[in-house]
């Protein structure tokens, strides 16, 4: 039981969703935990996951400072979905499971899967505004450390 001097604060959930589960959804679940400093629950899934993630954005994202060593790829179900304040889809399209109460929101990024490393850090930058920009809605007194992407 919490005394009024106890506020209980609710983590929000955010599941960031594609179709492989190997690219997009990692950069983003990944830059979501690494900024958000345990005030956001970040997941990511794939509607058709593959067996591991994509070896050009494990490359960039260790390059920067994020470890990619326990990402391994994870089925989206609906109980995940339900489970979360936002989903966020990223190219898995009708596929995502749809559960009301649930805040969607559609990130139209390329797929960084096969892609040369400038072109998947041009993906993880524009992932970077979007899960920083998301993270401040959801937690608005969040202070958000510097951009990976910023020059150190």
């Amino acid at each position: 039981m919490t005394t009024p001097e106890e506020p209980t604060e609710t983590v929000p959930q955010v599941v960031f969703a594609c179709v492989r589960n190997g690219g997009r959804s990692v950069i983003s679940r990944v830059l979501a935990e690494h900024y958000a400093g345990g005030r956001v629950r970040a997941l990511s899934a794939g509607t058709q996951p593959g067996e591991h993630i994509h070896a050009e954005v494990a490359e960039v994202l260790e390059a920067l400072g994020l470890d990619t060593s326990r990402e391994v790829p994870e089925r989206l179900t609906r109980d995940t979905v339900a489970a979360s304040t936002v989903a966020v889809t990223l190219g898995c399209g009708e596929e995502c499971p749809y559960v009301p109460g649930v805040r969607y929101v559609d990130w139209p990024v390329a797929d960084p899967g096969g892609q040369d490393p400038r072109t998947v850090r041009g993906i993880v930058a524009d992932l970077d505004a979007r899960v920083r920009a998301l993270l401040v809605e959801l937690v608005p007194d969040l202070e958000l450390p510097p951009s990976v992407l910023a020059p150190h």
